[in-house]
Order: structure tokens, then sequence, then C-alpha cells
């Protein structure tokens, strides 16, 4: 078959198994000509991954409080989101092979802006489904962004990888830090914090137009197949491969145990004295110390032919922070936020990365990332509500803090598997 960039009325993607016109071939290779263009679209809209819902967590409490909710209720401003992860996930690689990956990012950017703001309109109703809309343009960025990285990245995958799980970490700290202080600065205005990182999603949309601009291709570019496609390759259901099922669990585990933190962790503090601006900065310092795993892990990982030592490594980090929460939540607070944050990091790098490494080409990668974030984020959706549902019930985070390490220890088992050197 001819490779894109031949010289063929019609061309054929033998990676992604899709028809690719002389212009769209010529639109690729002009992209690709332009590697920091791309950097910058990459690294600007990773910073968009996490940044809507980090900055909930710091004023969930006067959210609560405006709409008079529960704390089963208040949960599930930060699970809803997170269950639409799940849910935009099932759709995400169709949508990129319908209609081009960097058009559906850019898509998806501007979606993530319009349900940020619908958030933060005067109604119960609206919060949640704003909520909705910012969930499923999350998963769109999430879903689409390893098999865009596996194609155009194909000997520096690990690496890439590290730079946009870095850059989304970051993004979520800088939120996490900065919302109280622009609640305060807003003259009080929760709705306001929110609503102001509408812009991030604005200015990173404009920063990823030049990418569609280039390619202006009908279809996809090296495309994602659809999740629960055939494989092109193998013919074999990528959902009936076992190794594909421990990637997913492991994806959908360690997603778990981070979205309890970002929806509960302030409350945790406070719960415990804290004063809520502290708590603010806390969870600040917490997504901030993300970035040193999401960036390193990965690195590492890379250099291995199997990475169990590292999975050993980060949920053995995780566990032990959530320990200290439950033992000593304000005293030892910034070692815990530590702990938590190499391990939190360094988990999502390694769960993002080794969709990367039990792939053995772009297509599989796509479709073992819509696998595992559909599967993974439906699951981790689960968490905040069990949370706040178990701690409305109990009264206190022993209960719900334990249940959290069993998630830790399962996520170690499938880790293992997940971490041999196979591929899908």
């Amino acid at each position: 078959m001819s490779r894109p960039g031949t010289t063929d009325q019609l061309l054929i993607d033998t990676e992604a198994g899709v028809h690719v016109t002389p212009q769209e071939a010529a639109g690729r290779r002009r992209l690709l000509a332009h590697p920091v263009l791309l950097l910058v679209g990459i690294v600007l809209a990773s910073v968009n991954m996490r940044a809507a819902l980090a900055s909930v967590s710091p004023l969930v409490g006067e959210i609560s409080e405006s709409f008079g909710l529960s704390s089963t209720a208040t949960s599930l401003v930060t699970s809803v989101p997170v269950l639409f992860l799940g849910v935009g996930a099932l759709v995400a690689p169709w949508l990129g092979r319908r209609f081009g990956v960097e058009r559906m990012l850019l898509c998806a950017l501007l979606l993530l802006a319009v349900g940020i703001v619908v958030r933060v309109l005067p109604s119960a109703a609206a919060l949640y489904g704003g909520g909705v809309l910012v969930g499923t343009a999350i998963a769109l960025l999430n879903v689409l962004m390893p098999g865009l990285i596996k194609r155009d990245f194909p000997d520096k995958a690990a690496a890439m990888t590290s730079v946009y799980t870095g850059a989304m970490i970051a993004g979520a700290t800088v939120v996490a830090a900065a919302s109280v202080p622009l609640e305060k600065a807003f003259g009080g205005s929760w709705e306001a914090s929110l609503a102001f990182w509408s812009l991030l999603a604005v200015v990173a949309a404009v920063a990823w137009l030049p990418q569609v601009l280039i390619v202006r291709g009908r279809k996809g570019v090296a495309a994602p197949a659809a999740a629960g496609g055939r494989s092109g390759v193998s013919g074999r259901s990528i959902w009936r491969s076992p190794l594909a099922w421990q990637v997913t669990l492991f994806m959908g585990l360690q997603s778990l145990w981070s979205y309890v933190l970002i929806a509960w962790m302030p409350t945790i503090l406070t719960d415990g004295g804290m004063s809520r601006s502290t708590a603010g900065v806390v969870f600040a310092f917490n997504n901030l110390i993300q970035v040193a795993g999401a960036f390193g892990v990965p690195l590492l990982a890379g250099r291995m032919r199997g990475q169990r030592p590292l999975v050993a490594l980060v949920t053995s980090m995780v566990a032990a922070g959530y320990v200290g929460l439950m033992a000593a939540p304000v005293s030892g607070a910034w070692l815990w936020a530590a702990v938590l944050g190499v391990g939190q990091g360094g988990a999502v790098g390694l769960a993002l990365t080794m969709i990367v490494l039990r792939s053995g080409d772009a297509v599989t990668a796509a479709r073992l990332s819509g696998m595992a974030q559909t599967v993974g984020y439906l699951l981790a959706a689960a968490g905040p509500l069990a949370a706040g549902a178990v701690y409305q019930a109990t009264g206190n985070w022993t209960v719900p803090i334990s249940l959290v390490l069993c998630v830790c220890a399962a996520a170690l088992a499938v880790g293992l598997l997940a971490a041999r050197d196979r591929t899908v």
C-alpha cells in the first residue's frame, strides 16, 4: 500500500486504515513541518484536560451552600463530569475518524468553554448540565490525544506523553491555586471564579486552529477507529483482549482514587480544622507535585521493557498518602500532599504511557485509549459519589479512605499484569 505523501490519486494510511487524498497527505506534511506549532497546540490543549475539574474542588463548599445541596448531591458536581468522561469516550474515536482528529480537538476546546460558562448559570440544572458538557469535551481531548501522539511522534511517544500529562497537571495546579483568590478578587463570586477559566479553553482553541487550517482534510488523517471496532491488523476486537482489560482497569482504578481527592481533599482538610484558604493551597501543592510524577514516570517507563516496579512504586505512594490523610490530616497535610502528588501524577502518566506502549500502532493506541477511558472513567465516576455518600452516612472520613485503600490494592494487582512487556 502507498504511504501518505506519495502522488497517487488516492492513498491509504496503512496504520489507520482510512483513505487519505493527496491534499490531505500534503496537509499532514505541512503540519509535521511545523513541530513547534504542533507542540504548542498539544500543550495548551492538555492544560485544559483537568483545569475545569480542579477549579470546582476549592469552591465546592460555596457551591453547596448556594444551592442547599447534601453531601451526596454535592459529590455529583464532580461525579457528573467524570461520568461523561466515560460516556464521551465511547463516541470520541468515531468522531475522530469521521471528522478528523484536529477538527474534533478544536471542537472539544470550544465545547469546554461553553460548558464552563453554562455551569455557573443560576440553576442547579445548569450546574449539572454544564458538567455534562465539560466532561464530554474533556473526554474528546483525553481519548484523541494518545492516538495523535502515537501517529505524529511514533519514536518519541513516551517523551511526548510525559509532556502532555505534565501540562495537564500543571494546568490543574494553577487553577486549583487561583480559584479561591479569584473568588475573593471578584467580590466573593464563585460563579465568576469558575467562569474565568473558560478563557483558558478559548486561548487553547485559538492556538489549535492552525492545525485544522493546515490539514484541511475531509476525513481524519490517521484518525482513530472506533474503540469497539475490529483491529485493522488482526481482525480481533480489542474488547476481547485480556491485556487491554488490564490496562483499562488500571486506568480506571487510578482515576478513581484521583477524582476522590479532586472532589474531597479540601473538605477532608477543612473537616480536620484547617482553614479553607490553606486547604486550597495544600490542594494546589498536591497538584503541583503531581507534575514531577507525571513527567518523570513516563520517561522511565519508556526506557523499561516492563513497568512493574513503577506500578508498585506509584500505588504504594498513593496508599501511604491516603493512610496519612486518615491518621493526621492537618499536622501532616503537606507531607501527605507531596506523597500523594508524586504517586497520583506518576500513576496517570504511567496509565497513559501503557496505552501507547501496549499498542503496536496508532490505530490500536486510539482504540485502546477509547476503551480504557470509556470503562475507566465510568468506573472512576463512582468514586466521588460513593465517598460522599459513605461520608454522609458515617460522619467521618475513616471508612471512605479505607475503601480507597482497597482500590489501591486492586490497582496494584491489575497494574502488575498490565505492565508486562506485551502488546495488544
